[in-house]
């Protein structure tokens, strides 16, 4: 099976991207609970204009990484490997159950409860990370199985996304909301236009995100909706929307990302923290991540193959689905970005994260153990 370049520039990028969050992660934590503390906080609680530079990075520059995840999925459904149904219904699958069955088992536990907002949690997967992770297997892991991660990571960041507009929304500012969307409505009457020039989209795209930001819809779904409007053409090199994605990757990758893990991993951890797990919504989160996840990719793939909705490619095993599954369960930047959006109160924000770092620790390495031992069986199965 051929990998195109792009897909190959991506899966490097997304890899190089996971190490660069992992250290930003780490450094943040030791800077929050170091001699610097207060001074460390307090760069994250800078007011600019009516809100801290955490916020304007939240909702400002995490619009611009919510742009390339819906550049990549334009790929991916025009020209990837969800262009072809049948290839696509396998990872759409295997997505669907790592959403559902997560969100279950946190509502198994939270139902009824204050903190039943937060079913959104594990149900993301951190592309960067899992991706990141698989590559530290090299040359073992099948073409097929790449693909399968990627697509699937994607198509989960769209099932985030909508969640986020449908369930994450505050209280409308209608003249506002239908402002913005005018405004993409006249951004996608200019690509049926073919007007292939950048700059009138990314202008109109600032300005729907103002008047996002200000309809109570959550400001990053403007991301979403410019990367659908700027024009896919024929997927070429030269088309506005792969010189954008190519123009994102390392921006995003080393910049846009690093700066929202230092800001929001920023968590000082006292004394008694290991308490705080065992709340019901702290477990249900790892329940969802390290568990919830391999189950609901590796049984609703399984399901979708036995009743011939799709096939599994032949070079991959349903061991090594399951060992995907876990590394599905690394939430980390999706999971925290709900968490900002899922509870207002500090403690909650701040419970949760630290169990999404710890579940998302969990799952990596088991996934990456796992999948390890399968790999090297079948490596050494074929070359025996």
């Amino acid at each position: 099976m051929e990998i195109t370049k792009l897909f190959k520039d991506f899966f490097e990028s997304e890899k190089a991207g996971g190490f660069t969050l992992i250290a930003c992660t780490i450094l943040s934590l030791f800077l929050a609970n170091s001699i610097w503390s207060e001074s460390y906080l307090q760069i994250w609680h800078y007011q600019l204009g009516n809100h801290s530079l955490e916020h304007w990075i939240n909702d400002g520059l995490m619009t611009i990484f919510f742009l390339l995840i819906g550049l990549e999925l334009e790929r991916e459904i025009y020209a990837g490997e969800l262009s072809n149904i049948k290839n696509a219904l396998l990872p759409i699958s295997g997505a669907l159950g790592g959403m559902l069955v997560p969100a279950a088992l946190f509502l198994l536990l939270n139902f009824g409860t204050e903190t039943q907002s937060g079913a959104g949690i594990p149900m993301a997967t951190d592309i960067a990370f899992a991706l990141g992770i698989l590559s530290l297997l090299g040359n073992k892991v099948p073409t097929s199985l790449k693909i399968f991660l990627t697509a699937l990571a994607v198509i989960d960041d769209l099932g985030a996304i909508l969640i986020i507009a449908i369930f994450y929304t505050g209280d409308l500012n209608w003249m506002n909301l239908i402002i913005a969307l005018s405004i993409f409505g006249g951004l996608l009457v200019l690509n049926r236009l073919k007007v292939h020039n950048l700059i009138p989209y990314l202008i109109g795209g600032v300005f729907m995100w103002y008047f996002m930001l200000n309809s109570g819809v959550h400001a990053t779904i403007t991301g979403v909706l410019l990367a659908f409007a700027i024009p896919f053409s024929t997927g070429s090199e030269k088309s506005p929307s792969i010189i954008l994605q190519h123009f994102l990757h390392k921006p995003v990758a080393y910049f846009i990302l690093p700066i929202f893990a230092l800001a929001n991993t920023a968590i000082i951890i006292n004394s008694d923290w290991h308490f705080a797990l065992s709340q019901n919504y702290t477990l249900g989160i790892a329940l969802g991540l390290i568990i919830g996840k391999p189950i609901g990719i590796a049984l609703f793939s399984y399901l979708a193959v036995k009743l011939k909705i799709c096939s599994l490619p032949e070079d991959i095993n349903w061991k090594a689905i399951i060992g995907v599954g876990f590394l599905g369960g690394i939430g980390f930047t999706m999971s925290i970005f709900i968490t900002l959006l899922a509870f207002s109160d500090g403690e909650h924000i701040d419970n949760s994260k630290i169990m999404i770092l710890i579940s998302s620790l969990i799952a990596g390495v088991l996934g990456l153990l796992f999948l390890k031992s399968v790999l090297k069986k079948s490596f050494n199965e074929n070359n025996s």
